[in-house]
């Protein structure tokens, strides 16, 4: 018994490969876009991490110090590290950052991190790496109120608190000064099963006209941190530098408490 061949119908055949046409089409736009996100998120700068955390030295350039003033900016620099998540960039389709990510390129419960400005600090009940300052009095624009975020002060499990221990759970509304040394940066995101990596997470967040603070989570309740500190920390307008210093740099007399080995 032979088999003769069915052949293939040609509109078929036409429809066939105007679906592989398309599909490659489509294939090629996505990919374009892939590419076109990464790496106008930022991801150059991310290209240096693993580097930098081997040998940070060698990263002197870009490494921002405690206590560090630039310019006339208002805030000085709360710890030591290098900025590679700014403002406004995205890590993710439907994420908008909306603080800083400074990482030292140590281990959790080494860098201090100290008050960028004076204030109020407020550690709620709940807050195993977080804190709040209240600054009643905005620099920028004094008849106004703010609020300094810094969090991740745990280790990835959330089982130790890096936070000053002059700083409880349940803290409110306590004086500092700027410069005064509230915790170590850590690596806790709030979920022992997705730990972030080692750095401070740091934002300016708006207040809620009702003497609290906004919900920091989302962009439009922060402040874009670059005239506190004078750095270019929006990535809208920095979208590959690492943010330093283009004007002068002093330096504030804080009693700056030694790394840990």
């Amino acid at each position: 018994m032979t088999f003769k061949p069915i052949p293939l119908n040609p509109k078929k055949s036409r429809n066939l490969w105007v679906y592989i046409v398309i599909t490659l089409l489509i294939l090629g736009v996505v990919g374009l876009f892939a590419y076109r996100y990464f790496f106008s998120s930022g991801s150059r700068r991310w290209l240096d991490f693993s580097a930098f955390k081997q040998d940070r030295d060698d990263y002197a350039e870009i490494l921002l110090l405690p206590g560090m003033r630039c310019g006339d900016a208002p805030f000085a620099f709360p710890t030591t590290g290098a900025i590679f998540g700014l403002w406004s960039q995205s890590y993710r389709p439907g994420h908008i950052h909306a603080g800083l990510d400074i990482f030292s390129g140590t281990e959790p419960g080494v860098t201090p991190i100290y008050a960028a400005y004076p204030g109020f600090l407020t550690r709620k009940a709940d807050w195993i790496s977080t804190v709040i300052i209240r600054h009643p009095n905005d620099p920028l624009e004094p008849s106004r109120q703010i609020w300094t975020y810094y969090t991740h002060m745990a280790d990835d499990q959330g089982e130790e608190s890096f936070i000053s221990s002059e700083f409880p759970p349940g803290t409110n509304e306590v004086y500092v000064e700027a410069g005064q040394f509230i915790g170590y940066q850590g690596n806790y995101s709030g979920n022992p099963d997705n730990p972030t990596g080692l750095h401070l997470h740091f934002s300016v967040v708006k207040d809620d006209g009702n003497g609290s603070f906004l919900n920091e989570l989302e962009i439009k309740n922060t402040y874009d941190p670059s005239p506190y500190l004078n750095l270019a920390v929006n990535h809208n307008d920095n979208p590959e530098s690492f943010p330093i210093c283009q004007d002068e740099i002093t330096f504030e007399n804080w009693d700056l408490v030694v790394e840990h080995e």
